[in-house]
């Protein structure tokens, strides 16, 4: 999942939004993080662990061509927050406005996040990231954002065409899925292990 979709199942999951969202940027024992950190790393890496593993993701990466396979589970979770955005009324009582307000504050307001989230914070918030995975355009910027960042951007050459050919398989997995990981989410936070909770 990316960040849109992160800080909603931290939200309807009753944690911390910010803290769940630094699961992308915390690496090691999640014991070594501060204690109000934790319980949002650990449910993280349960959702991510859950979606890498489920069947539905684990085919559809099968249908993106050889070439792209690899940058494909990014481009999924890409879309995926594109799906969330557009069809938000659906997933959240609050508005889309509303709730990226909240997780902005959230961000800013948050200490002792891992040092490359607090770098990045400013440019979410600027180019309102959240707000803009609603239009394929702003679907496609986010692509070419992530491409930039890493260390093989060429694994992204075809990765917007890649992503219109399959577009509506995106969307058929979306929206069969991201329901079965909201479950998943509600019931992790309540069986978090006890050292992780605030």
């Amino acid at each position: 999942m990316n960040f849109l979709a992160h800080l909603h199942l931290a939200d309807i999951s009753d944690s911390h939004l910010a803290a769940n969202l630094a699961g992308d940027f915390a690496k090691g024992d999640i014991k070594h993080f501060p204690k109000h950190l934790q319980q949002g790393l650990w449910l993280h890496r349960q959702i991510d662990q859950i979606t890498d593993s489920h069947e539905l993701i684990t085919d559809l990466i099968k249908l993106f061509p050889k070439s792209s396979r690899r940058v494909a589970p990014i481009l999924i979770d890409l879309v995926f927050d594109h799906y969330l955005a557009f069809y938000w009324d659906e997933y959240h009582q609050q508005s889309l406005t509303e709730f990226t307000q909240k997780a902005y504050h959230s961000l800013q307001h948050t200490a002792e996040l891992p040092e490359k989230l607090q770098l990045i914070i400013p440019k979410v918030i600027e180019q309102d990231w959240l707000m803009s995975y609603q239009t394929r355009a702003g679907l496609n910027k986010a692509i070419e954002g992530v491409s930039q960042r890493i260390s093989k951007p060429e694994l992204f050459k075809t990765a917007i065409s890649d992503v219109d050919k399959l577009y509506v398989e995106i969307e058929i997995a979306f929206r069969t899925f991201y329901p079965q990981l909201m479950a998943y989410s509600r019931i992790y936070s309540r069986k978090t292990p006890e050292q992780y909770l605030p």
